[in-house]
């Protein structure tokens, strides 16, 4: 298992669980096929730049936060209430979480504090 892959795989399905979402939902929201999920998950299988980007967004955590090992990466929190999440409604969360960490971001810098990420 490649160290970075591993890392970042261990990252992506403590998220994904934290989060309550499927290896499907994010094989869906990621548009791959589900068995990649779990390849990635377990260290087999490299993520794109773009599909790191893309799950960031959806947990609401910096990109940093896969690949740092000290980093304890914590999801931002959405109520959502729906029998059956689908890849419209990841779109939209993480959209939210977007706006959300650049808030954040953007919050830090006007404080003058120290910008993480």
């Amino acid at each position: 298992m490649n160290n970075i892959a591993g890392n970042i795989g261990i990252k992506v399905k403590t998220l994904r669980e934290q989060s309550g979402f499927t290896q499907s939902n994010i094989a869906n929201y990621l548009k791959v096929d589900q068995s990649f999920i779990s390849m990635v998950e377990s260290g087999k299988r490299a993520l794109t730049s773009d599909m790191l980007d893309k799950l960031s967004a959806l947990f609401g955590v910096q990109i940093s936060a896969f690949v740092d090992v000290d980093v304890t990466a914590k999801p931002l929190t959405i109520a959502l209430r729906t029998n059956e999440i689908n890849e419209e409604d990841l779109e939209v969360i993480a959209a939210i979480n977007k706006i959300a960490l650049n808030c954040n971001f953007i919050t830090q810098l006007l404080e003058g504090g120290h910008v993480n990420g």
